[in-house]
């Protein structure tokens, strides 16, 4: 049977770039452009998602966490924002993180629904194990994002299993008419899983990795063992384990553990995912479903010029196609009907019919490259700054804009749904609009 594209709307295809890394508390490396794949001239990122477990979450960390931002998170913000990937949504509990990047043009497509923690660790009230969860509307399918730290050692595979299925079902949520989570259209799944090899002793592991010979070890991973045996499960896929085991080395050095313990290694860092499941008129007879909505492995591969952690990093591309389910913003903002009343600048927008408006909404002007949605340069409340001779104005304070040559970037962010519903295209505030200062000192506007 040969399967073909709908024809209608055109397909779009995302690039996304999923991490996952155990950092056993250590402080970022200089350098972030092999995980990060920066040095890949044939990957154009759209979405880049990052999972840390066991960052540093002592009392002093998380304070001080609290009040600025984690050194990982502005490392990847510094390293990410001039590729234009800013940073749509994070939630951390204790050690474990979650940041998505998405590429800014595509942010008003990406709504935030809920981001979500569920402790497993002493009897589910302790944080150092367990997951979280950012769910999102990417261009009208949901998608679910999780990054879990489950049990260790050898013996605990049945509380693995029991933890994973405890955190998937307190992710389901009844409001705002979100879907059960087996509903969604994706889940990425990833983070330091603890899965271990059964069965065979240390000296044959390490034999079989230093011979590369995965495929006997495959055979006895827990997970691919478990995903045989549990309906659920098995549902989810995962790329081929063509890498070494990520665990465990000793620091600053590529060699399995050489400490008393001598621990056997094992893939404990994965990536999986599960697309939803689609009905079929009759098995003889699959199609497509409509929608489109595709999900394809482009690479999995682990990372093994890092030494900072006891774990190796692992990074899973993909494409993603899909025929979006929205096809505009839902407020559209006008930069080239830009105009000035002294020091100010005006902005013009439109707003789709349906749109739930609040006062409390604002609109943020941005150098393009900015990090996040708080890296505005100014911004105004949309109900409390409208100019009264028209419900589509408001004005920009642009006085403290630095006279550059940098382009700009009109945000509208919507209180109601927690995520930015429209941007412009990228544009110049033209000369005229700084203010200039004159032969006494004193700036004088020039309009």
């Amino acid at each position: 049977v040969t399967l073909r594209k709908p024809t209608g709307p055109k397909v779009r295809k995302l690039s996304i770039h999923v991490v996952t890394w155990n950092v056993a508390s250590a402080a970022p490396p200089l350098d972030l452009n092999d995980l990060l794949q920066l040095n890949n001239q044939d990957l154009n990122l759209d979405i880049c998602i990052i999972g840390l477990q066991e960052m540093n979450s002592g009392i002093i960390n998380r304070l001080s966490d609290a009040a600025f931002e984690d050194p990982w998170s502005s490392f990847f913000m510094d390293v990410l924002s001039p590729l234009n990937l800013v940073k749509v949504s994070h939630v951390r509990m204790q050690g474990i993180l979650l940041l998505v990047f998405a590429k800014y043009q595509h942010l008003p497509y990406i709504q935030i629904l809920f981001t979500n923690s569920t402790p497993t660790g002493l009897f589910g009230y302790w944080g150092n194990k367990g997951g979280v969860n950012i769910c999102l509307k990417v261009y009208g399918y949901y998608v679910s994002i999780i990054n879990c730290h489950l049990p260790p050692h050898m013996s605990n595979n049945d509380q693995r299993l029991e933890h994973f299925d405890r955190i998937l079902e307190m992710q389901n949520y009844e409001r705002h008419n979100i879907p059960n989570i087996l509903d969604h259209d994706l889940i990425l799944w990833f983070g330091d899983m603890n899965f271990r090899i059964e069965d065979f002793g240390l000296h044959f592991v390490r034999e079989s990795i230093k011979k590369q010979c995965y495929s006997h070890l495959w055979e006895k991973d827990q997970l691919s063992i478990a995903k045989k045996h549990d309906p659920l499960l098995r549902e989810f896929q995962e790329g081929l384990l063509l890498f070494p085991p990520t665990y465990k080395f000793d620091r600053n050095s590529n060699n399995y553990d050489t400490s008393e313990k001598r621990r056997k290694p094992a893939w404990t860092d994965r990536i999986l995912w599960r697309l939803k499941r689609q009905s079929r008129a009759c098995s003889l007879t699959p199609r497509l479903p409509a929608p489109y909505f595709s999900l394809s492995l482009r690479s999995y591969v682990s990372h093994m010029i890092y030494r900072i952690s006891d774990h190796k990093p692992v990074t899973g591309t993909f494409d993603l196609e899909l025929k979006p389910l929205v096809s505009a913003p839902l407020i559209a903002l006008m930069p080239e009907n830009l105009w000035t009343m002294e020091d100010n600048l005006v902005v013009s927008y439109s707003s789709d019919p349906n749109f739930p408006s609040s006062p409390w909404d604002w609109i943020g002007l941005y150098k393009v490259g900015m990090r996040h949605i708080n890296d505005y340069v100014s911004y105004v409340w949309v109900g409390d700054n409208q100019i009264s001779f028209s419900d589509n104005l408001v004005y920009i304070d642009i006085s403290a804009i630095p006279k550059t040559a940098d382009q700009c970037l009109l945000c509208y962010f919507s209180n109601n749904l927690h995520s930015v519903v429209g941007i412009s295209k990228p544009f110049q505030i033209p000369p005229r609009f700084f203010l200039k200062e004159d032969a006494l000192g004193e700036a004088q506007p020039q309009l």
